[in-house]
């Protein structure tokens, strides 16, 4: 599984592109948006950045999968919105909006989970990887 440290110059790599880009390349990965998610650290109280894909939307929803490329360990982006729901995103280099994280029920997972994996098969690669079930979570507006 990749490394913390891999992770983080992976996000910064992406990072740079956007940036030497202007924001033309970037906001999107294999079919998917790119998004930034803003969390707040659970242990440093601190803003977290991180790039995730968002492989399904319904609505003004958006959906983003906790795989960590299957690890066994769930996200610290995860770990950080499970705590504080609160989070901004910023879709499309659009200015950032303010939204709640909820893990997907197991109801709506057993709905949404065939939706991700019909178009993005990596994601079903990674489940198959790792013993923990992969959680979804839902990023909706607040009203």
């Amino acid at each position: 599984m990749p490394s913390d440290a891999l992770m983080k110059a992976m996000n910064s790599a992406h990072r740079v592109l956007l940036t030497i880009s202007g924001g033309k390349i970037g906001w999107s990965a294999q079919s998917m948006p790119v998004i930034e998610l803003t969390t707040i650290g659970r242990k440093s109280g601190q803003e977290r950045v991180v790039l995730l894909t968002s492989p399904l939307q319904e609505g003004s929803t958006l959906v983003i999968v906790a795989s960590r490329g299957g690890d066994d360990r769930h996200p610290a982006w995860y770990l950080n919105l499970v705590q504080n729901p609160q989070v901004g995103v910023v879709l499309k280099g659009e200015p950032k909006v303010q939204m709640n994280a909820r893990v997907a029920s197991s109801q709506e997972r057993a709905r949404l989970w065939p939706l991700v994996t019909s178009d993005h098969k990596n994601y079903a690669g990674y489940q198959s990887k790792t013993d923990r079930e992969i959680p979804l979570v839902l990023l909706e507006p607040i009203s």
